[in-house]
């Protein structure tokens, strides 16, 4: 997304992937945005958010996540889409939540593109690598999957606008 002397093209994008893309990703998306905002950079950079699978498309995110989200102060937006070849030719970063989705998007190898990152790599030691899908986990799920985002969010911001 970076490029030549137009304002536009100068913003940076990340894009954040789960599996179904109603949990985790947009979840992720969510975070790094109001987090953008709040450094006044969110005019910098483009978020978006995608799920190795296609199978939840055109669904909302999950209402357990975005209810732990709008606790803490997020809005979690958009529908459930799968990532595209695009998707990896177009976004700076790429970050995925767990090793199944970096297998996933590996598997659709863009050679132009950055290799894509898991989400633990911006975590301090002692964190956990992967994002765990809180799906099936209840409650407490959800509120672990945000603060890993909430800790690994300002790691990736300053990762994507490291060569900006």
């Amino acid at each position: 997304m970076s490029g030549n002397s137009d304002p536009v093209s100068l913003r940076r994008g990340v894009l954040f992937v789960c599996l179904a893309n109603i949990c985790r990703s947009p979840a992720a998306a969510a975070v790094f945005s109001a987090l953008a905002q709040r450094r006044g950079l969110l005019a910098q950079v483009v978020v978006d958010s995608a799920g190795t699978s296609g199978y939840q498309q055109g669904e909302p995110p999950d209402p357990r996540m975005a209810a732990a989200a709008r606790r803490r102060g997020y809005s979690l937006a958009g529908f459930a889409r799968a990532v595209t070849t695009a998707d990896l030719e177009q976004f700076d970063l790429i970050v995925a939540m767990d090793r199944a989705n970096l297998r996933d998007l590996e598997a659709m190898a863009v050679p132009r593109a950055r290799p894509p990152r898991l989400l633990g790599e911006f975590l301090p030691p002692g964190w956990p690598l992967e994002v765990p899908d809180p799906y099936y986990r209840g409650d407490l799920g959800f509120e672990q999957v945000l603060d890993m985002l909430e800790e690994a969010c300002p790691a990736i911001l300053d990762e994507l606008l490291v060569d900006a």
